[in-house]
């Protein structure tokens, strides 16, 4: 079954969800867009995190993820990631996505994965299993927490792990992993601090750290 098909077959199933969530309901009350640069020992690192609810029809949204990694006095980028999707609430905190990956490895393909995600003041926590949809697909397994307790009334602690798997079928082998760690403080919607990226590629597993100082913004 072929992408189009795939999103076909889901808008036919969404409708009657989409109609429904039509009518008039409160805001939904979306998190900021979340954009973070490093540089570091080995490269300069970048990520930018879209997470949004339809307010017209709230269990219908959109998630996005965008990184790159380009190395130092190197002029091709060998590093880079970008995901866009359709999601849909199916309970509490648990999401269906469908929509589309960009990476070094397998170029633009169609993706689908479920996505947990619980926040509150101190605590993030998303858990995202994700696969490709062609044959002899990568199938990817993400989680992301972040730890940020308050120190005051303007300031914050912030901590993140953010840990990803990918495994080819194909090859029946290891594709591409990462370890990202952050600590530092927060004040108001700029944070800043330490970072650190662990990164593993393709099936001899070829390792590469990049340690350095990071800037994320919040943008509403």
């Amino acid at each position: 079954m072929n992408l189009f098909k795939v999103l076909v077959l889901s808008l036919i199933l969404l409708f009657p969800s989409i109609l429904a969530e039509a009518q008039p309901a409160p805001r939904v009350k979306n998190p900021p867009i979340s954009m973070e640069t490093m540089g570091g020992t080995n490269a300069f690192f970048y990520q930018m995190v879209i997470d949004k609810k339809f307010q017209s029809a709230p269990r219908l949204g959109f998630f996005s993820v965008t990184n790159f990694q380009p190395e130092w006095g190197q002029a091709q980028m060998r590093d880079y990631m970008v995901q866009a999707n359709l999601t849909y609430r199916l309970i509490e905190n648990l999401d269906v996505a469908g929509g589309f990956i960009w990476d070094p490895v397998r170029g633009i393909h169609g993706t689908a994965a479920l996505k947990y995600g619980y926040a509150n003041r101190k605590w993030l926590v998303v858990v995202s299993p994700r696969v490709d949809l062609e044959e002899d697909p990568g199938l990817e397994g993400l989680v992301l927490v972040e730890y940020k307790p308050r120190i005051n009334e303007t300031l914050s602690f912030y901590s993140r792990a953010q840990a990803l798997y990918n495994h080819d079928t194909g090859m029946n082998a290891h594709a591409r992993s990462y370890i990202m760690l952050r600590a530092g403080l927060t004040y108001k919607d700029i944070t800043f601090g330490v970072g650190d990226n662990f990164d593993w590629y393709g099936p001899m597993k070829v390792y590469k750290n990049n340690l350095g100082l990071f800037v994320q913004i919040d943008i509403f």
